[in-house]
């Protein structure tokens, strides 16, 4: 007695199934190949990206580095500005006493001419 519509038009298989359920396994297969070809593309992007970033992150190391340099000789050189602005401004200082002083030379010059 045969079963109805069970097996129909599908030969059994040396398992003895009667086909149904290597049908659904296939299917599951191919759902199985497509999952595992989009993870595969997604992998295979996300790892072009970190390459990437990998690369960019040297890049911007490089670029501080230099950065480092040019700020390094900048102190340098704005150190050596201000001892010389220093040294002017001390100086400065000097003469300023300098010529306080010999005004008030000229002042005590004068008012003792005047006392004559």
């Amino acid at each position: 007695m045969k079963h109805a519509g069970l097996g129909e038009g599908v030969p059994p298989d040396n398992s003895g199934n009667d086909g149904y359920a290597n049908s659904g396994y296939s299917a599951c297969e191919e759902k199985n190949k497509r999952l595992t070809e989009s993870l595969r593309s997604k992998v295979t992007v996300i790892k072009y990206f970190s390459i990437e970033i990998g690369h960019e992150v040297k890049t911007q190391n490089k670029l501080l580095a230099e950065m480092d340099s040019q700020f390094d000789s900048t102190t340098g050189f704005l150190g050596k500005t201000m001892g010389k602005v220093e040294i002017l401004s001390i100086g400065s200082q000097k003469k300023k006493k300098l010529l306080g002083s010999t005004m008030l030379f000229y002042l005590f010059v004068f008012f003792c001419h005047l006392l004559d």
